[in-house]
């Protein structure tokens, strides 16, 4: 039985992309602001593109970061994509202006430290051992990226009777988080929706867990 799952339209993202590449793994997909429906579907995606601002003012324009706390307090996974990974951090920073994100993770997203901005294109990862997303991919598989802003150190520290998430990274001048696996909460930095034959088993691994 195919899994519901909602892609969240608060005004920002690659909707149709990401739609279709879901469903090409397999799920039954709907892309809605609706709340209610949001809250209740087996899984939900959160995507983003542009800057960390206007994304965090269209997210709170339908409540999702109010959902996304809600689905996380009872367990129920969520996948944020691109900008949708770095609104789960607690700040970003962007032309020195200082945005609140949804803290689900302590940290902060700031401008890379590149020769060359945005990294634009293909990148290999560094997945951690047991990692559910990247299950089954060859280490040398790349993904697609396109970003300019991204988060260069972990700060959460696990707690008593807490597991460490599993952090991904890559490299584009220098280290940052490409994806987080942190109990029904997992997100990417690329865009697995982009990413070819690599993105679509990444999506049929995250659907593995709904």
């Amino acid at each position: 039985m195919s899994k519901n799952v909602v892609v969240l339209d608060y005004g920002s993202g690659n909707l149709r992309s990401a739609e279709r590449a879901l469903a090409r793994a397999g799920a039954d997909v709907t892309v809605t602001s609706d709340f209610d429906a949001a809250l209740s579907c087996d899984g939900l995606v959160v995507p983003g593109v542009g800057a960390f601002e206007a994304c965090m003012s269209g997210l709170k324009g339908v409540r999702g970061e109010q959902l996304i706390g809600r689905r996380l307090s009872g367990g129920r996974p969520v996948l944020g994509i691109c900008v949708g990974m770095q609104i789960l951090f607690a700040r970003g920073v962007e032309h020195g202006v200082e945005t609140e994100g949804c803290g689900e993770w302590p940290g902060t997203v700031g401008r890379l430290d590149a020769p060359v901005l945005p990294h634009m294109g293909w990148n290999t990862v560094k997945a951690p051992a047991g990692s559910v997303l990247f299950a089954g991919l060859d280490p040398a598989t790349r993904f697609y990226f396109v970003h300019s802003y991204g988060v260069r150190e972990w700060e959460l520290q696990a707690g008593d009777g807490f597991s460490d998430p599993l952090v991904t990274w890559a490299e584009h001048g220098v280290p940052f988080v490409a994806a987080v696996e942190n109990g029904p909460l997992m997100a990417t930095q690329f865009h697995p929706e982009k990413s070819g034959d690599a993105g679509a088993a990444l999506l049929r691994n995250w659907l593995g867990t709904l």
